[in-house]
């Protein structure tokens, strides 16, 4: 953002908007989404705090509150006509700590503090694919296809980090839930900064009429869930994310299949 876009005057937030045509310089910034952004932002902060504490459960609760609150605001916005540039850079920065810094430092406390130099290399890989992940994606914005990410979204990484620890914290530790956890974390940092493609749902019609029965499948994912949150979370975001590697590899088989004469 340039600062001509935001600029600061006795402390205060100034934004140079276009309206009609023409720039108009409104003072102050939202409430309502920014107060969204910043309740994620804490739940992320919580995340760490209560990891650091050996909380691992609610830390992986409080990163699923962050996803909730994350596509509150970004929702509220747009349907209260309250978007803005200062909006924009303070999201991307609590996303960075709720999708980024927290997932980490969790799955490092949790598993990977006992594997010392390695272990916290691990967890850089995830926060730096984190980082990169979403620096390109605000780069990106309006210059790709809006049915497909390229690379897999932080939200969806965090929610298989935080997923994880969710599913196996009350597991004693073991050689295999430690492998699983530098599979899932560093595996999950290398997909951000990927080039795959995952589906974004964006395309996907929630306004129109949908037969009857199609609520009776939203009250049962509902049940589901609920039978077992940590379980059935994890499950359905490592599906997603093994989906863009998975929808990968077909398109090439049927690209480097021989053509039927």
């Amino acid at each position: 953002m340039k600062e001509s876009d935001c600029l600061h005057e006795d402390g205060e937030v100034v934004e140079e908007e276009l309206v009609e045509g023409a720039p108009v310089r409104r003072k102050g910034i939202y409430l309502l989404p920014n107060a969204l952004t910043t309740a994620s932002l804490f739940s992320g902060f919580y995340a760490i705090v209560s990891a650091a504490n050996g909380v691992f459960d609610n830390a992986a609760i409080a990163i699923f509150v962050s996803m909730i609150l994350d596509g509150l605001d970004g929702r509220v916005a747009r349907m209260t006509n309250t978007q803005s540039k200062f909006g924009e850079e303070y999201d991307s920065l609590a996303d960075m700590v709720a999708f980024g810094v927290a997932p980490g430092l969790v799955a490092f406390f949790w598993s990977l503090k006992d594997l010392d130099q390695f272990g916290w290399a691990v967890t850089f890989i995830y926060v730096a694919g984190a980082a990169l992940r979403l620096a390109r994606f605000n780069t990106q914005i309006g210059s790709v296809d809006k049915k497909f990410f390229v690379g897999l979204p932080s939200p969806s990484a965090a929610a298989c980090v935080a997923g994880l620890v969710w599913c196996f914290h009350a597991f004693e530790p073991a050689s295999w839930l430690t492998a699983l956890t530098i599979v899932v974390v560093g595996g999950s940092g290398v997909l951000m900064v990927s080039n795959v493609l995952y589906r974004s749902f964006k395309d996907l019609d929630l306004r129109g009429r949908v037969p009857f029965a199609a609520i009776l499948l939203v009250v049962l994912m509902f049940v589901v869930v609920a039978l077992d949150p940590g379980t059935v979370l994890f499950t359905g975001f490592l599906i997603y994310a093994l989906s863009g590697p998975i929808r990968a590899l077909v398109r090439k088989g049927r690209r480097s299949a021989p053509k039927p004469e």
